[in-house]
């Protein structure tokens, strides 16, 4: 049996140039990057080279990167930090339904605090109407977050107008790009981003690393305390490490992300076609026109997404619902509830999402492997 990993958008293995890269840092280069000293100097210059790579790649400045421990402590500290900061200005945040948790979350602790918050709906497709952005826009509005590509469907929202909308009435603007990042060009200026969060082990780099961007003008207050790094605004050593891997990830995924971005496409439509040539049931979830290139959301309606995935699994073949497994049931996705409220589809969702090691012969094992479950289990 053929195994095959179609999880990408979870989690990513580390591409072998990035674990070498990472590897003197963990045996003979182990020196505090705090430390005035030879070991400590080493260390603190790989910061700084792995702070101007990852700025590069946005278009921002060295100074307003913050390394942190992956895409949900960056969420977490661009909303919470700059709402903390802004709250004298007004108490009015507006996000959206279909965030990963690491933002909803959040969003739910500010309410806690006494903020007023505002979830914006999708249309079928899972994007938000700018119209309905702007309506509820209000003079003590001081926050807004918008993830860049939703994990779950890929949709795409159109951050160059959001932020244009935004930065017309002086609101600061925080995007979720941990998927986005490495394979959709991003220049921070030119989208009018304020915050930006993005994590290392979507793009072939260790699970711990990840990075924050605050552009310099936003008031940002630190979530944690103790020591002074990071410009103060987030205590504790640095993982040098990780941070030395996340620094040679970036450099290969925007070399790559071209030649990444088109091979993903092909996949996603040979996933497609052979389905097709198979004549099984299924429908995609998403937009077929602004879409993240190596996420593949889809519904084989008459099949369970739990019977689905187990059935997948004893095929060799590594998807997800993209939603959360308790008790033994798979929920309906909260993306999914919200693109088609209790439509059949949310109860029948499959992920499948492509990187690194996958090969055309994968994607063509699987998508049959896939026909053959769906066309036994709908005899």
């Amino acid at each position: 049996m053929k195994n095959v990993y179609l999880d990408h958008a979870a989690t990513s293995p580390i591409h072998p140039e990035v674990m070498q890269e990472m590897i003197p840092y963990l045996t003979e280069h182990f020196g505090n990057p705090s430390s005035i000293h030879q070991y400590g100097r080493r260390a603190r210059k790989v910061l700084d080279d792995a702070r101007q790579t990852v700025a590069s790649s946005i278009g921002a400045s060295r100074n307003d990167i913050i390394f942190t421990s992956g895409g949900t402590e960056s969420d977490n500290m661009a909303i919470l930090g700059a709402a903390s900061a802004l709250k004298e200005k007004g108490k009015h945040v507006i996000t959206t339904q279909v965030e990963h948790h690491a933002v909803l979350h959040t969003f739910h602790e500010l309410e806690k605090r006494g903020f007023d918050v505002t979830y914006l709906p999708v249309d079928q497709y899972g994007r938000i109407s700018i119209e309905q952005l702007k309506n509820e826009l209000r003079e003590d509005t001081i926050l807004v977050s918008i993830m860049y590509g939703n994990n779950e469907t890929g949709t795409l929202q159109d951050i160059q107008t959001i932020g244009s909308v935004l930065d017309e009435r002086d609101i600061f603007f925080h995007t979720d790009a941990v998927q986005a990042f490495g394979l959709i060009p991003i220049q921070v200026d030119e989208l009018k981003i304020d915050l930006l969060s993005a994590s290392g082990h979507k793009i072939n780099s260790p699970k711990g690393t990840g990075f924050l961007y605050v552009r310099e003008s936003v008031p940002f207050l630190p979530q944690g305390f103790g020591g002074e790094q990071e410009r103060k605004r987030r205590a504790g050593t640095e993982n040098v490490a990780g941070i030395a891997a996340l620094n040679k990830a970036v450099t290969i995924s925007q070399a790559e992300r071209k030649d990444r971005y088109d091979q993903y496409v092909n996949y996603r439509n040979r996933m497609k076609q052979i389905w097709d040539e198979q004549g099984i049931s299924y429908v995609q979830n998403g937009s077929a026109e602004f879409f993240l290139p190596h996420i593949l959301n889809v519904s084989f309606t008459e099949v369970s997404t739990e019977v689905m995935l187990v059935n997948l699994d004893l095929a060799g073949i590594a998807a997800s619902s993209g939603s959360a497994c308790t008790a033994g049931s798979v929920e309906p996705s909260h993306v999914l509830t919200a693109m088609f409220g209790t439509d059949e589809r949310t109860k029948s969702s499959v992920r499948f999402s492509f990187g690194l090691g996958n090969t055309i012969e994968d994607i063509e094992y699987a998508a049959t492997e896939t026909a053959k479950i769906v066309k036994r289990l709908t005899k």
